[in-house]
């Protein structure tokens, strides 16, 4: 089918020619089908290319004064703008050398001269039917990167909000407030970000890894859904039975995830450093945590991350068994424990920002 047919407008074709012969006899055999726009040079014709109203398609001659018609096509080829639209040279040449030179420089087709109606008008058809089609592909592209990057982040935020609602599920039976989730999290993005170009954590804290640890920091206490009232709301010391049954909490946590996990039916990486922070939190460098004992590297850069933000805030934050205890006082006790508790690097890495602890602290302070 004729593209004129098929389309509801017409098609522009651009008319590159010195010779006004030339420009005379390509206007009259293609104004009853196309709309016709002509330049006499290089410089016209890229111009006209370049402007609000695009040709369609170019038939272009060689051989001109100034620009010849492989620079101009050169140049086409060249620009975001103009790249995409048809080349055609129409030319005396017709030399196999020059025929190769021209497809070389981006043309769609080589007509030489004296041209055949029938046949120019069939490849003109011919390439505009092209660029529709390649027109309506890399709009369709476009239009579904636009829809994928949406689905994108409707999933992104879902993700986010079940997230925060689980943390918010253990909160409602803690003692603990919503901020302290948040500033946790805070902290555990901060020591990341300064422990990332560090070698001993260079390969793990990735930008993206950091924002997966950021995600899923909040979870690090789900498992206290499942710790009764009496232990968990206890404002006293725990006797060796209860505090048995609190230790259970990072194995209950881990498995609910993991649960989770295979109901999707395959790994999801934020979910992967969540069991960590979850299960590890509670390890200490030297060995002495809990649930596994791990000790040193053993332990995941994750829960070691974990440990330090969640005893911070724990030390400077009220709770019914305890009043807030200042920086200096928190500081001095994270300090007492490096190399014990904590990995000494990351307690390095929060004395070079507790800065930024501290302003953390501020901006989520409980009310």
């Amino acid at each position: 089918m004729d593209m004129h047919v098929t389309l509801d407008h017409k098609p522009t074709v651009l008319v590159v020619d010195d010779a006004p012969d030339g420009l005379t006899l390509m206007s009259g055999l293609l104004k009853d089908r196309y709309k016709v726009k002509v330049a006499t040079d290089g410089e016209k014709a890229l111009k006209i290319a370049d402007g609000d109203e695009a040709p369609d398609l170019i038939l272009l001659d060689i051989a001109m004064p100034g620009m010849d018609g492989y620079e101009v096509c050169r140049r086409l080829k060249g620009s975001p703008r103009t790249r995409d639209i048809p080349v055609i040279f129409l030319t005396a040449k017709t030399d196999i050398e020059d025929e190769r030179l021209g497809f070389a420089m981006g043309a769609v087709d080589y007509i030489t001269k004296p041209v055949s109606q029938p046949i120019v008008m069939a490849r003109i058809g011919t390439h505009l039917q092209l660029k529709g089609a390649a027109d309506f592909l890399r709009d369709k592209n476009a239009f579904l990167e636009t829809e994928v990057a949406r689905r994108t982040e409707e999933v992104r935020t879902a993700q986010d909000v079940t997230i925060m609602a689980l943390a918010s599920l253990a909160e409602t039976r803690d003692n603990e407030t919503g901020n302290h989730i948040r500033r946790t999290q805070h902290y555990v993005r901060a020591l990341a970000c300064e422990l990332q170009h560090r070698p001993r954590f260079a390969a793990l804290l990735t930008d993206h890894n950091i924002e997966l640890l950021f995600k899923s920091a909040p979870l690090h206490d789900i498992g206290k859904v499942g710790i009764p009232d009496s232990i968990l709301l206890k404002p006293g010391r725990y006797t060796p039975e209860e505090f048995a049954i609190m230790k259970a909490h990072p194995r209950l946590g881990r498995d609910a995830l993991e649960q989770a996990e295979q109901g999707l039916g395959s790994g999801v990486d934020f979910l992967r450093f969540a069991k960590e922070i979850v299960y590890s939190h509670h390890e200490k460098w030297d060995g002495s945590g809990y649930p596994e004992g791990l000790a040193g590297d053993a332990i995941p850069i994750s829960g070691r991350l974990m440990a330090l933000a969640d005893v911070y805030d724990a030390l400077i934050c009220r709770r019914v068994y305890k009043e807030a205890m200042p920086h200096d006082a928190a500081k001095a006790i994270i300090l007492d424990g490096r190399g014990r508790h904590f990995d000494p690097e990351i307690v390095d890495a929060m004395l070079s920002i507790e800065d930024e602890f501290l302003a953390i602290a501020a901006r989520y302070a409980d009310a």
